[in-house]
C-alpha cells in the first residue's frame, strides 16, 4: 500500500496511479467505488498539504466541479479555489499548494479569491457561477467556506431572472455543438444533449427554487452517465468524453450490460430521460422566474380554449379544468395533436395527470381516438418532440404496447443516425409530407410509423413487423381490407428500394416479380396493387429521408422513381417516361476511338450525380479498369451498364455507361479521367498500388476495421431475363469494385450489367450474369469474391481460398425486401 506524504503530489500521482492498477485487476471496484476512492485520496492529500503550509483562520480551500460533486473521474482536472479574508501572504500560500500539483502533471484550474470577488465572479461569469454553487469545504477556515457557498447561493437566487436568458441561449448552443448523447454514434458524455452537464444545470435551477430536484429516473441516468465516463477514463488513460465505438465493447464487458449495442440502448434511455427532464426543467424554469416592476402587477396568463377539453396557458398546452380522461378516451390523443400542430409543448403537469388518470383504450379503439391519431400522425415534424414527451411519461407505450422492443434500440448501420424508436418517428414526419401523393395518406401515415416495429426481437423483422402491424391495426379499428394492405406494406417495404438499387431495371422481369409479390401478398385486385405501388414509392423515400443525411440522393430517387413509374405502367398501360435526363450517344464516341482516337470519356452531370460514359477496346479487364481509374478519382459508382458493339471498321468496342457521384469535392475533370484510363490500359500506370496509396492516404489516422458480418456471396437463378444474378454483400473500400471486376474477370465471367449500393460502411453489389454458370464455376467465383473482399486495402488476395458462401439455390424475391437485422 501506497502511504501519503504531506509534501509532493508525486506520492498523489503514484497513489493514483496504484488505485487505478488494482482496480483493473482481480478485485475490480465498481466504477462508483472508484470515484469514491479518488474522492477520498484527493481529500487527504489536499487537506494534509494545507495543514503542512498552514491554511487555516481565514483561509480555506474549496473543491469544485467533478471533486466539488464527488464524481471525480480518473483523469479529471481539479477545480480548487482557495478563499481568504484578504490577509496578506496568501499568494505563498496558493504556489506553494499549486506547484507540486504542476510539477507532478496534474490538470488544474485554480484561482484565489476574497468572498467578495467570489460572488462577483459568480455574477458575472455563468461558468464559475456553476462551479461555486457546488463548493465543497477541503481544508482550513470552515466558516469561510461557508459563508462564501452561502453568499453566492443567495447571489444566484437574487440575479436568476437578468440571467436566464443567457443560460437558456448557452444551452442550446453547447446542444447544437455536440449533439445528442442519445442518438450520436460516439456520444460526448458530458457536453451532449442529455449529458451530464444537463443535470448540473437541473440542480442549479433547484437551488434557484425554480424546480425541484432530479427525480429517481435522472439520478440513475445521472449514475450510469457517470459509470461509463469512469470506465472511459480508465481505459484511455486520459481525460475523455467522447465515446468512442472501438471503446464501447470493452466498457460493456467491464460493466456488465452485454455488448457495445447494449451499452448505447443504456445510455440512449439514460440520455433521453435527462434530455426531457432538462427541457422541461428550462420551461418551468421561465414560467417560475420572480417578478418585478410591472410585470408583477399584470393578471394572471388568459387560458385560450385550443380544442375540446384542451386550452393554452403560459405558452403551454393544458388541460381545461372539466376534461376527464376517463370520460373522453380520444383525450390524450386530442391533447397531442393540439401541441404538435400548434407547435406549443405540453405542459408536465398535464402529461403527468394524464398517465395517472387515461385508461388503456378498447379494443377497437373508437373511431374519435384513431382520428386523433391521425392528426398527430399528419403533422410532420411538430410531432416528434411531442411523442416524445409522451413516451418518456408513458403514455406512448400505452397505446402501442409493441414499442418497448424498439425503444432506445440503437442501429446496427452506421448511415442510421436515430435509434430505432425515433427513427420510426422521423420517417412518420417525412412521410407528412408526401400524404397528398397516395390515395390512402391514412395507411402511408400509420405504415411509416410502424414499418420497422419488428426490430428488437427474434426473426426477420418485416416478417415480424408484419404480425404485428395486423395485430395494431386490428387494435386501430382497421377495416379488414385496410389491415392486408398495411400488412403488405411493413412486410415489403425494402422491396423498392432494394430492387431498384440491385436489379436491372430495363429487364421486364423485374418489374413482373416486383407485381407478382405485391399481388400474392396483398389483395388481387389491380387497384389495390396500384395502391401499394403508390404507398411503397412514398414510403422508400419517407425512409430514406428518415435514416440520415444523404441517404436519399438524387441516384435513388431516380432509381426508384424508374421502378415505380415502370410498375404503375405494367398495371395500368399507362405510357411511362423515364426520369431524369438522357443517356448521351455512345456512337460518335465508338467512332471517335475507332478512328484512332483512343479511349473515349464522356460526361453528363446532373446536380451531384454524373452519367459518365466509356468507349474502350474489346478486351478483357476493360470492366475492372474503368472502375479503377474512377475509384482513383473519387467516384462512387452506384450502377454500371456493359455492352458491346460494332465499330465502323467492322471491330468491336465496350460501351460502359457509370452512374456516378463524387465522395466528396466536386466532379473531377474528364480529360483527366481520360488521361488515366488511357495510361492504365497501356500499362504506365499501375492501378493496384496506385489504389493502395489513396487508400493509405484517406485512411483515418487511428483506423479501426470492423466487420460485424463477414462477406456473402448470393445466387438468383430467375430474377432476370437471359441472366443469373450474382449479389456480393461486404465492407466498402475505396476501389472495392476494381477488386472485385478484377477477380471476375480472372474467372471469365460474361457480365451484363452491375448495380453498387453503398449503405454506411457496407456495400451490396449486385451483377447480371450471362448464361447459368454450373456449381465447380459458382464455387471458383464465390471463392475469389471471398478473398477480394476478405484482404485489406491495397493487398491482392493470395489465392482462391476455401469456399465459404451460401447454397447457390433459388430466393424468393421477398429476400430481397430485407434488410440487415437490428437485434
Amino acid at each position: 500500500m501506497t502511504v501519503l506524504g504531506s509534501g509532493e503530489a508525486a506520492d498523489l500521482v503514484k497513489a493514483r496511479s496504484v488505485l487505478l492498477e488494482s482496480n483493473g485487476g482481480r478485485h475490480h471496484h465498481g466504477p462508483e467505488a472508484l470515484r469514491a476512492a479518488l474522492v477520498d485520496l484527493h481529500d487527504f492529500w489536499l487537506s494534509s498539504r494545507c495543514a503542512t503550509i498552514g491554511v487555516g483562520d481565514g483561509v480555506s480551500l474549496v473543491a469544485v466541479g467533478a471533486l466539488g460533486r464527488r464524481e471525480l473521474c480518473p483523469f479529471s482536472d481539479l477545480d480548487l479555489v482557495l478563499l481568504h479574508d484578504g490577509r496578506s501572504g496568501v499568494d505563498t500560500l496558493a504556489e506553494q499548494l499549486w506547484y507540486p500539483l504542476w510539477d507532478a502533471g496534474i490538470g488544474l484550474d485554480h484561482s484565489v479569491r476574497t468572498p467578495g470577488q467570489a460572488v462577483q465572479i459568480a455574477t458575472t461569469d455563468l461558468k464559475a457561477a456553476f462551479g461555486l454553487l457546488e463548493a465543497r469545504h477541503i481544508a482550513g477556515d470552515t466558516v469561510l467556506s461557508d459563508t462564501v457557498r452561502t453568499a453566492v447561493r443567495q447571489a444566484w437566487r437574487a440575479g436568476i431572472r437578468s440571467r436566464f436568458d443567457e443560460i437558456a441561449d448557452t444551452t442550446t448552443d453547447r446542444w447544437t455543438r455536440n449533439g445528442d448523447v442519445a442518438h450520436r454514434i460516439e456520444p460526448d458524455l458530458k457536453n451532449g444533449h442529455g449529458g451530464l452537464r444537463d443535470v448540473a444545470l437541473i440542480d442549479a435551477l433547484a437551488t434557484a427554487q425554480l424546480v425541484d430536484r432530479p427525480s429517481g429516473e435522472v439520478a440513475g441516468a445521472r449514475a450510469l452517465l457517470l459509470d461509463v465516463r469512469t470506465e472511459l477514463h480508465r481505459l484511455s488513460g486520459r481525460t475523455r468524453d467522447v465515446l468512442r465505438a472501438q471503446d464501447a465493447d470493452e466498457i460493456a464487458a467491464t460493466m456488465d450490460v452485454g455488448d457495445r449495442f447494449d451499452l448505447a440502448r443504456a445510455l440512449s434511455g439514460a440520455a433521453r430521460a435527462v434530455a426531457f427532464a432538462t427541457e422541461v426543467g428550462l420551461r418551468q424554469a421561465r414560467n417560475a422566474l420572480p417578478r418585478r416592476g410591472l410585470a408583477a402587477l399584470r393578471r394572471a396568463p388568459v387560458r385560450r380554449p385550443l380544442d375540446s377539453g384542451v386550452v393554452e396557458h403560459a405558452g403551454e398546452v393544458t388541460l381545461a379544468r372539466d376534461a376527464s380522461a376517463a370520460k373522453d378516451p380520444a383525450l390524450v390523443l386530442r391533447v397531442a395533436a393540439t401541441a404538435a400542430r400548434t407547435g406549443l409543448p405540453i405542459a408536465a403537469g398535464t402529461l403527468h395527470r394524464l398517465a395517472d388518470t387515461a385508461p388503456e383504450l378498447r379494443t377497437p379503439w373508437p373511431r374519435a381516438a384513431l382520428g386523433e391519431l391521425l392528426s398527430l400522425l399528419g403533422t410532420g415534424q411538430g410531432m416528434v418532440e411531442v411523442i416524445e414527451s409522451l413516451d418518456r411519461t408513458g403514455l406512448w407505450g400505452r397505446l402501442f404496447p409493441e414499442w418497448g422492443a424498439v425503444r432506445d434500440l440503437p442501429p446496427r448501420d452506421r448511415t442510421h443516425v436515430w435509434t430505432v424508436d425515433r427513427h420510426l418517428v422521423e420517417v412518420c414526419a417525412q412521410a407528412g409530407r408526401l400524404t397528398t401523393r397516395v390515395a390512402r395518406p391514412d395507411l402511408l401515415l400509420i405504415g411509416a410509423l410502424l414499418h420497422d416495429i419488428g426490430k428488437g426481437r427474434e426473426g426477420d423483422h418485416s416478417e415480424v413487423g408484419e404480425l404485428l402491424v395486423r395485430q395494431i391495426g386490428t387494435r386501430l379499428g382497421l377495416r379488414e381490407g385496410d389491415i392486408d394492405i398495411l400488412g403488405t406494406m411493413v412486410r415489403h417495404h425494402l422491396l423498392f428500394p432494394h430492387t431498384a438499387t440491385r436489379r436491372d431495371l430495363d429487364d421486364p422481369a423485374t418489374v413482373s416479380r416486383v407485381i407478382e409479390t405485391l399481388e400474392g401478398a396483398a389483395a388481387p385486385a389491380e387497384r389495390a396493387t396500384a395502391l401499394l405501388v403508390d404507398l411503397l414509392d412514398a414510403l422508400a423515400e419517407a425512409d430514406s429521408l428518415g435514416t440520415g443525411p444523404g441517404v436519399w440522393s438524387p441516384w435513388r430517387r431516380t432509381l426508384i422513381q424508374n421502378l415505380s413509374g415502370r410498375c404503375r405502367s405494367a398495371l395500368t398501360g399507362a405510357v411511362f417516361v423515364e426520369p431524369g435526363p438522357p443517356d448521351p450517344s455512345s456512337a460518335e464516341l465508338v467512332a471517335a476511338m475507332s478512328g484512332g482516337g483512343g479511349p473515349q470519356v464522356r460526361f453528363l452531370a446532373d446536380g451531384d450525380v454524373a452519367t459518365v460514359t466509356l468507349v474502350l477496346p474489346d478486351d478483357r479487364g476493360a470492366l475492372s479498369a474503368a472502375a479503377g481509374v474512377l475509384a482513383l478519382h473519387s467516384l462512387q459508382v452506384h450502377t454500371a451498364e456493359i455492352s458491346t458493339v460494332a465499330t465502323p471498321e467492322g471491330g468491336r468496342a465496350v460501351v460502359e455507361t457509370f452512374a456516378v457521384a463524387p465522395r466528396f469535392g466536386s466532379l473531377p475533370d474528364p480529360a483527366l479521367v481520360r488521361a488515366d484510363l488511357v495510361r492504365v490500359l497501356s500499362g504506365s500506370l499501375a492501378l493496384p498500388e496506385a489504389l493502395a496509396r489513396k487508400e493509405r492516404d484517406y485512411a483515418p489516422s487511428n483506423p479501426v476495421v470492423e466487420r460485424t458480418a463477414p462477406p456473402r456471396v448470393l445466387w438468383f437463378d430467375d430474377e432476370a431475363t437471359g441472366a443469373v444474378v450474382l449479389e456480393l454483400r461486404a465492407t466498402d473500400r475505396i476501389g472495392l469494385l476494381h477488386h472485385v471486376t478484377v477477380a471476375l474477370e480472372r474467372c471469365e465471367v460474361d457480365l451484363r450489367w452491375a448495380r453498387v449500393e453503398t449503405l454506411g460502411a457496407s456495400v451490396v453489389d449486385a451483377f447480371g450474369v450471362a448464361g447459368t454458370p454450373g456449381a465447380g464455376a459458382r464455387r471458383a467465383i464465390e471463392a475469389a469474391l471471398l478473398a477480394v473482399t476478405a484482404a485489406r486495402g491495397g493487398e491482392e488476395p493470395g489465392g482462391r481460398g476455401s469456399m465459404l458462401s451460401s447454397p447457390a439455390a433459388r430466393q424468393p424475391l421477398r429476400t430481397e425486401a430485407r434488410e440487415e437485422e437490428t437485434r
